[in-house]
């Protein structure tokens, strides 16, 4: 039955990129399939392993990477950036790639009353929202606010971190060991979204510490565009596709230098009309071109191509 009747694309997200064996089974059958190309599962594998990781293991994920996009009709990426891999080291033509960047339902992610009590704990509340793996640069946030407290004799403020991930249980001995506890508060993992925008709109300054590597330097953080969604101001390390989604937005670190973050920080900080224009400037770009409700109409044209292929 479901050879004449139910459906006609099959759109499976990446990774994992063993995805492509169903994919590739319902081709058999006639189907089209729609590659949605989420993460470069290569650099995501050495980035998680801080570049030591297996290099037979990255050689297979490069392998099965080329082969989704040579089984996919079509592709569809969520930067400039791996549209460029999927071009050099996938060879899949222009005419079969769409950027659709993953961008914030502004219906679902909104500005609400921030949290009394978070408010309370401190006069600036720094925020950190997200998963938190080894990739994902937590320790370089810590040891940044080692600086903050430390180096810059700093200690008028609470960062709140929001989320969790393999990483978490180290991250919480790393602030024990960095002596830094008493102005970290990690909440946990937060399930509804209202409670995101609760923490969110509770914060002063928001962070992405990302680390520069061959990840980071071409992967859009998820996190700054809710950052700028709610209208916060960002400090993040300088990596292209940081740059290109928040823009003027946020206040840009040397890569990987964790004093010169803190130092940044604490522009922010003192800077609160700064902080108010940053924010808008952010929440502007999302309603204009980086919001969901602008980028579903790159989906469909996804689609729309993928079909007008299949009449040629």
């Amino acid at each position: 039955m479901f050879l004449d009747k139910g459906f006609d694309i099959i759109h499976a997200h990446q990774p994992p990129d063993a995805f492509v064996f169903i994919a590739a089974f319902y081709k058999l059958l006639g189907k089209r399939y729609l590659l949605d190309h989420h993460d470069l599962a290569p650099e995501l594998y050495n980035a998680r392993f801080r570049g030591h990781g297996n290099m037979i293991v990255f050689r297979m994920l490069v392998w099965l990477e080329r082969f989704s996009c040579y089984v996919a009709d079509y592709v569809i990426a969520t930067n400039q950036s791996y549209k460029q891999v999927e071009r050099q080291r996938d060879h899949v033509p222009d005419r079969r790639i769409t950027v659709v960047r993953n961008g914030p339902d502004l219906k679902e992610l909104y500005i609400t009353a921030p949290n009394p009590d978070l408010r309370k704990m401190a006069p600036i509340v720094i925020g950190y929202l997200g998963v938190m793996g080894t990739q994902d640069g937590v320790d370089y946030l810590l040891r940044a606010l080692q600086h903050l407290v430390y180096n810059l004799g700093r200690k008028d403020f609470l960062c709140v971190i929001v989320g969790s991930g393999d990483a978490l249980p180290g991250l919480k001995s790393f602030t024990r060991h960095l002596g830094i506890s008493d102005v970290v508060l990690f909440t946990g993992w937060v399930d509804q979204l209202t409670d995101v925008a609760r923490y969110l709109s509770s914060m002063d300054i928001c962070v992405a510490p990302e680390p520069s590597d061959p990840y980071n330097d071409r992967s859009t953080a998820a996190k700054v565009m809710e950052y700028m969604a709610l209208g916060k101001p960002i400090v993040a390390f300088d990596l292209p596709e940081h740059r290109f989604t928040a823009r003027e937005a946020a206040v840009y670190a040397h890569p990987n230098d964790t004093l010169d973050f803190a130092r940044n920080i604490v522009l922010l900080m003192d800077d609160p009309l700064r902080r108010e224009r940053m924010g808008q400037k952010g929440r502007e770009r999302i309603e204009l071109e980086l919001g969901w409700h602008c980028q579903v109409i790159a989906l469909l044209e996804s689609y729309n191509n993928l079909v007008l292929q299949e009449k040629e």
